[in-house]
């Protein structure tokens, strides 16, 4: 099983980063955290690394849920979407699956919204 979807859109970097945050929201998925990986890379390890983001998007609806069936699944969200660049004006968007993450724990409860959470975010891939 694989643990996430991807798709590779032609446009620049920073315009696919609002791109993916726009389609999230169209969602329900707002961007609690966004984790720039090459500056970070840079800063502590003096490593060059591609433009590279990770989005931390999260549905307050599904959240709640799954927090009240589970309350240490916070250790497990949000969801993590990646924008990563794979060359020159190619930008590749990767989504965690949410049900290869939530499998793991074995409760029904979560199951459920993990298989409508990942509906949420392979429809957004692919509307990318």
């Amino acid at each position: 099983m694989s643990y996430y979807f991807s798709k590779t859109v032609a446009m620049p970097f920073a315009t696919a980063i609002s791109h993916v945050t726009n389609k999230l929201a169209s969602k329900g998925f707002g961007v609690l955290t966004s984790i720039d990986v090459k500056q970070v890379m840079k800063a502590k390890l003096g490593a060059d690394f591609k433009p590279y983001v990770i989005l931390g998007a999260c549905n307050p609806h599904f959240a709640w849920r799954a927090l009240q069936t589970e309350d240490k699944i916070g250790t497990m969200l949000p969801c993590n979407v990646v924008v990563m660049e794979v060359g020159p004006g190619q930008v590749e968007i990767a989504a965690v699956d949410p049900v290869a993450s939530m499998g793991a724990i074995g409760n029904p409860a979560l199951a459920q919204a993990a298989q409508e959470v990942r509906r949420l975010l392979e429809d957004m891939v692919r509307e990318l």
